[in-house]
């Protein structure tokens, strides 16, 4: 089984990192690969709603912007985490996750999914709640901790610590490997549901 971990961050090993990192080890000491991947720094452009993904790919997808988004179709589960900007999502963040969830094409529906957000002081929640938007829409099976997966911290390595932040990170961790356990030990004996034929309506005719 294996998760990646995008870090949202313009920051290779800022909190973000650190925040992922945390999880990633805790899986990791499950017996579950993981691997953290920085788009971040990256040059992502944003969806321009042209339609050609209905193809199967982003009419923008380069090389590298590729061979990413196979390795989280191939995946058994996706952590998103991002810094907070202006109580959102950092910028180059939501171009990458409109163009991968826009594609994606069924490919990571019932597959494990969470959110980590990361504010200096304010704003978490509703980052938070932003990232679970594509995890939910895409029918992945979102792992919840008992908080809302937000830490504290401004400079790099501070997220480090935010005891309580923390603790809902190592919790959050230990809850994913589980789903993730659950659906590998079950995947013969419980076939997953057929989607239910769905049906399209515009409210402005």
């Amino acid at each position: 089984m294996k998760v990646i971990a995008l870090n949202g961050s313009p920051k290779q090993k800022g909190n973000t990192y650190n925040a992922l990192y945390t999880v990633c080890e805790e899986l990791n000491k499950e017996g579950i690969d993981t691997e953290i991947i920085h788009i971040g720094n990256m040059d992502i452009k944003g969806c321009i709603s042209c339609g050609r993904c209905r193809e199967g790919f982003c009419i923008h997808s380069d090389d590298e912007f590729k061979r990413i988004v196979e390795k989280i179709y191939a995946a058994d589960g996706l952590l998103l985490g991002s810094p907070v900007y202006y109580a959102g999502i950092a910028g180059t963040m939501k171009c990458f996750l409109d163009r991968l969830f826009y594609a994606s094409g069924g490919r990571l529906r019932l597959k494990a999914g969470a959110s980590i957000a990361v504010s200096r002081r304010a704003g978490g929640t509703s980052t938070f709640d932003q990232l679970n938007h594509y995890l939910l829409i895409s029918e992945m099976i979102t792992v919840p901790s008992y908080y809302w997966n937000g830490v504290f911290g401004g400079a790099p390595g501070e997220v480090l610590n935010d005891e309580e932040g923390m603790s809902v990170l190592y919790n959050l961790a230990r809850n994913m490997a589980w789903v993730l356990k659950m659906i590998d030990a079950t995947r013969d004996t419980v076939p997953s549901p057929m989607p239910y034929p769905r049906k399209w309506m515009n409210f402005i005719r």
